[in-house]
């Protein structure tokens, strides 16, 4: 309700970032000052732009650009799915009252896109650029969806075979798209069926483990550049049972430090109001989201 009066009332929420999430944090302790006559409301805000508790020796700011990659791949090999979500995650230890503006070099390709309540909406609808004041600390900024991506950076392949009261199975893994940054943290995991009995499942690189779950991890870490790592072995039905019913899914995990795989680029972040220059820093990350593999 008070937020919906205060946009009634043309209040700019960047005038201060600070004094609006006091005011959706404590409610009704501020209601009587926020229902008085919009030019008095904006006074009110007007008037704490000096007392902006922030104060910072170094000033910097860090802009994170953090993804995970959706995906479904069938026991064809074909990808039937692939998508980010994504984060733009702002780090500010900024003094005063600071102003902002962070433009993308390709803002066509977001959707689905939620903003925190320091982000201006016209410069938005308008240009595609995000103005704001922002909080100190660490916060979310923005959220979006990058729909119908053509690749992911790694294959998984997995080949199911079951007969006789034995299921055999071979994964093998490598990379379909280079990213040109190191692929870390790869893993490969699947359940048991309740029908398997015992596995014996061994690498070529890595480490496969069964967990007390039923479920089987193989942690790849990274692809090294002399072989395609792989692993094999059986699994044994319970008596009576011939062949597997139900082949399993795999998930992948994997991590990419440096590039964010939606292809999302920032173009510039723009400071004002600062007492001195500050230190902008820019890091993205990408790592396997849903990402699942059927056999």
């Amino acid at each position: 309700m008070l937020e919906k009066q205060l946009t009634g009332h043309r209040v700019d929420r960047s005038i201060c970032a600070w004094f609006w999430e006091q005011v959706i944090s404590q409610g009704d302790s501020f209601k009587v000052q926020c229902e008085q006559h919009p030019s008095r409301c904006h006074s009110i805000l007007c008037s704490m732009e000096d007392n902006r508790p922030e104060k910072h020796t170094n000033n910097e700011v860090y802009v994170d650009l953090v993804e995970e990659m959706d995906a479904i791949i069938n026991s064809d090999g074909a990808l039937v799915k692939c998508e980010i979500h994504g984060e733009v995650q702002v780090n500010s230890h900024l003094s005063g009252l600071p102003d902002l503006t962070l433009s993308f070099a390709n803002p066509s390709i977001l959707n689905d896109v939620r903003f925190h309540p320091c982000v201006r909406f016209r410069p938005w609808e308008s240009h595609q650029i995000l103005s704001f004041v922002p909080p100190d600390g660490q916060f979310k900024l923005m959220s979006y969806r990058v729909k119908k991506l053509k690749s992911t950076p790694i294959y998984v392949k997995p080949q199911v075979t079951s007969d006789s009261g034995i299921c055999r199975i071979s994964v093998m893994v490598g990379i379909r798209n280079d990213p040109g940054k190191t692929i870390d943290s790869i893993t490969v995991q699947f359940q048991l069926p309740p029908c398997v009995l015992s596995a014996d499942l061994t690498s070529n690189h890595g480490a496969v483990n069964i967990l007390a779950n039923k479920t089987c991890s193989w942690s790849i870490g990274r692809i090294p550049k002399d072989k395609a790592p792989s692993m094999s072995g059986t699994l044994t039905l319970e008596t009576g049972l011939e062949r597997l019913r139900v082949f399993p899914t795999f998930q992948v995990g994997f991590k990419v430090m440096g590039v964010a795989l939606s292809g999302l680029q920032i173009d510039k972040l723009d400071l004002k109001n600062l007492p001195n220059r500050p230190y902008k820093g820019f890091r993205a990350l990408t790592r396997a989201g849903e990402f699942d593999v059927r056999s």
